[in-house]
């Protein structure tokens, strides 16, 4: 019996939720028809407004936070694979051995510091800053229902008292309803009213904070890096006294385009091709023209080099590998809108459903928003290449990722 009763409290719980939402949606069709007027608050709107514009700019800080830490871990993983291969080439018989050892490891050591600061003074405020929200939102929109019971019930009960034959048990009722409907209405409605003001003032000092807590670790981090830098030179050169004889010099290099001075022509095709050619090289040091007085030196510019034709032809057209003017791949069979590929240089975690998850490696095909307003910068839209191959659906595999972490290739 008591199970019964249980179920019969459920039921009629939910029959009596029903009845409300029956009730406000037609209250609002009323509204939009102008056939009943709605209770406005204009300061209370603003108020609103605002609550959603600090939303909006809190959600992009904390991604971009996010995707500032994930910099943070792929240049510390960077700098951990460089030093280890210092290691790697540093002979054991070379003086600073130790030294360069141990910097290494307060280097690794600095790094996994500094990520775990940002974690804990920055990116854990900056999540319990937003965890205030989810609340407060539900609550805006409980208000609002709670607005409409109101004005549904102001309504019912007006129009009971202007009917021509007036119900007195009837009107009393609607008195009543309209009496509760408008205290459970004042109560959410002044609390917001003090809350939403101040939630909207604090974004100042917690802006404040963050941002000082972020520039001053970096600050630090700096700081610290430029010492174990400057020991790590110190190393080096004392190394560089004692090897001394050994020296190695930097040489100056060509530029991509032209080829180096004294290096072979570009590689010719494979024998047997029209355009097949002896290897040609250059002598630095032509005999002096005669009448010129010994010792001087006349080098030709590239105009006046006697180089056969047919090389002349086959350096112009090759540039980089490839050939000029020949036909390249055509552009089906890429999605709409391709612009153009990037190829990720760090591995990239996704933090929300509509981001690309990244591996060193994967070259992404990149695409315009829909919407170009929702753009944020720093961020491009595309679809890894691989799942496009296989889906050839872009609804499905198109999302988001921090250009930062890839590199431009075609």
């Amino acid at each position: 019996m008591a199970e019964m009763g249980s179920k019969g409290v459920t039921a009629g719980k939910i029959a009596s939720n029903v009845q409300k939402k029956l009730t406000r949606a037609q209250e609002k069709v009323l509204q939009k028809l102008g056939k009943a007027d709605e209770t406005k608050d204009e300061q209370f709107e603003q108020c609103v407004q605002n609550f959603n514009k600090q939303l909006t700019e809190g959600t992009r800080l904390q991604k971009d936070l996010r995707t500032y830490l994930a910099s943070v871990k792929a240049m510390h993983e960077a700098s951990k694979k460089l030093n280890e291969c210092l290691q790697e080439v540093y002979e054991p018989d070379w003086p600073g051995r130790d030294q360069a050892n141990k910097i290494a490891e307060n280097n690794d050591l600095l790094w996994m510091d500094y990520h775990q600061k940002l974690v804990d003074q920055a990116l854990l405020t900056m999540d319990t800053y937003l965890g205030q929200f989810p609340d407060i939102k539900s609550r805006i929109a409980k208000r609002g229902r709670k607005l409409v019971d109101y004005d549904s019930a102001r309504h019912h009960y007006e129009s009971l008292q202007t009917a021509k034959k007036k119900d007195e048990a009837k009107i009393a009722k609607a008195e009543e309803e309209l009496v509760k409907a408008q205290k459970v209405f004042e109560e959410m409605n002044v609390d917001l009213q003090e809350e939403l003001p101040s939630l909207w003032n604090s974004r100042v000092g917690f802006y404040v904070n963050t941002f000082q807590s972020i520039a001053g670790l970096e600050e630090n981090f700096h700081k610290e890096m430029s010492k174990l830098n400057q020991n790590l030179n110190d190393v080096l050169v004392s190394l560089e006294k004692q090897q001394g004889s050994s020296t190695f010099t930097v040489k100056a290099q060509p530029s991509d385009n032209t080829p180096a001075k004294g290096n072979k022509s570009p590689s010719p095709p494979p024998d047997g091709s029209p355009a097949a050619t002896p290897e040609i090289t250059v002598n630095h040091e032509p005999e002096p023209a005669s009448g010129a007085t010994p010792g001087a030196t006349l080098p030709k510019s590239p105009s006046q080099t006697s180089l056969p034709a047919v090389v002349v032809e086959t350096f112009s057209a090759t540039v980089n590998g490839t050939v000029e003017g020949s036909s390249t791949a055509g552009r089906l069979d890429l999605p709409p809108g391709f612009m153009f590929k990037v190829q990720a240089q760090h591995d990239y975690t996704a933090t929300d459903t509509d981001e690309l998850q990244l591996k060193a490696g994967d070259v992404v095909l990149v695409i315009p928003f829909q919407n170009p307003e929702e753009q944020d910068e720093g961020w491009l839209m595309g679809v890894k290449e691989s799942d496009w191959n296989q889906h050839k659906e872009l609804e499905k595999c198109r999302g988001v990722f921090p250009e930062n972490f890839t590199e431009r290739v075609q």
